[in-house]
């Protein structure tokens, strides 16, 4: 698991600009989605093409958010990161300036649709309840990335939950761009893995200074569990 280490500096900052850390610890779960962003075998699996180990340790966390939305009425999306021919030829600067012939080849090869690492984690908590969306850039809410905020909308979203990898790439960027278009947004700083603690750290600054509400797996699931009992007893 990283280690988590926000800047004492930021904190301090932030708390003078607002009423505490803590943001959205009231939320409405039938308003709430929970996010979770590439947990593929691409990304999971040891000795795939874009292995990030950490990810596999944040896995029991994630499953535990997702018990706790269920639980309280909230909705899971599961996002896929897919490589489709449209995606390489409309997104061409970062197949052909990011990275070498071969390393294209392989990512191609694994993020494909039908492909071994495209698939989900087979360790992730997945009910029929729950969604899967494709997206086809970094950032879900991207125009022409997926249809994620059609989805959302459509069902009343206005909070989003943020765990998945990588902390500093599809999360982040899915997380701010959410953020400005007026999503409230929980960043779970024990619910997202990048490759390296200094990567992951760098993103929960930059999300607990401007764009989310930094909490920990415990902190969110007490978060819904508060309120479930407070709608059970309004029921």
């Amino acid at each position: 698991m990283h280690k988590i280490e926000m800047s004492p500096e930021i904190l301090d900052r932030i708390k003078a600009y607002r009423d505490g850390l803590h943001i959205f610890g009231n939320i409405d779960p039938a308003r709430t989605a929970h996010i979770i962003v590439d947990l593929q075998n691409g990304f999971m699996e040891p000795g795939a093409t874009v292995e990030l180990p950490v990810v596999r340790e944040i896995v029991p966390n994630v499953n535990a958010i997702c018990a706790a939305v269920r639980e309280a009425g909230g909705l899971n999306v599961f996002i896929r990161y897919l490589i489709d021919d449209e995606t390489l030829v409309s997104w061409s600067s970062w197949f052909t300036d990011f990275a070498s012939p071969e390393r294209r080849r392989a990512m191609i090869d694994t993020f494909s649709r039908g492909c071994h690492g495209f698939a989900l984690w087979p360790g992730l908590d997945v009910q029929s309840s729950d969604l899967i969306v494709d997206k086809t850039r970094f950032g879900a809410f991207v125009p022409g990335s997926s249809k994620l905020h059609e989805i959302l909308q459509e069902r009343g979203i206005d909070t989003l939950i943020i765990t998945g990898t990588a902390t500093n790439v599809c999360c982040e960027s899915t997380a701010r761009d959410a953020m400005q278009m007026n999503y409230k947004i929980i960043f779970v700083a024990d619910g997202n893995a990048a490759m390296t603690d200094a990567e992951h750290n760098a993103t929960l600054n930059n999300m607990v200074a401007l764009f989310a509400d930094i909490m920990t797996t415990r902190e969110v699931v007490g978060v819904l569990g508060t309120a479930a009992a407070s709608r059970q007893a309004a029921e």
